[in-house]
C-alpha cells in the first residue's frame, strides 16, 4: 500500500530530532510489512472514524488514516502534542 504523507506531517518530521527520525524510518517497514506489529501499538482514536495512532516508542507517535489504496499520515510528535493537534 502507499503512503502519502500530509504537509503538516512532513513539517512535523522535520522537527523532529535526528534520532527520533530515524527510527521512525525503522518503524514504517515494520508497519508496512505488518501493521498489527507489536511494536507499533496501533489503536483506532476515539471519537473518530477512521483515526488510528501508532508508536514511534514510549513517547513519540504518529497518527493515520486508511484509506482503500494508501495510509495518509497525518501528525508525527511527542504523544500530547499530537493528540491535540489532530
Amino acid at each position: 500500500m502507499k503512503i502519502v504523507r500530509t504537509d503538516a506531517f512532513k513539517k512535523d518530521f522535520e522537527k523532529l530530532p535526528k534520532t527520533i527520525q530515524e527510527k521512525f524510518e525503522k518503524k514504517i517497514i515494520l508497519f508496512i510489512s505488518n501493521i498489527k506489529h507489536p511494536s507499533l501499538r496501533v489503536k483506532k482514536m476515539k471519537g473518530h472514524k477512521n483515526r488510528w495512532e501508532a508508536s514511534i516508542d514510549m513517547f513519540y507517535r504518529f497518527t493515520f488514516e486508511i484509506h482503500q489504496d494508501f495510509y495518509l499520515f497525518r501528525r508525527i510528535g511527542p504523544h500530547d502534542d499530537v493528540l491535540k493537534r489532530l
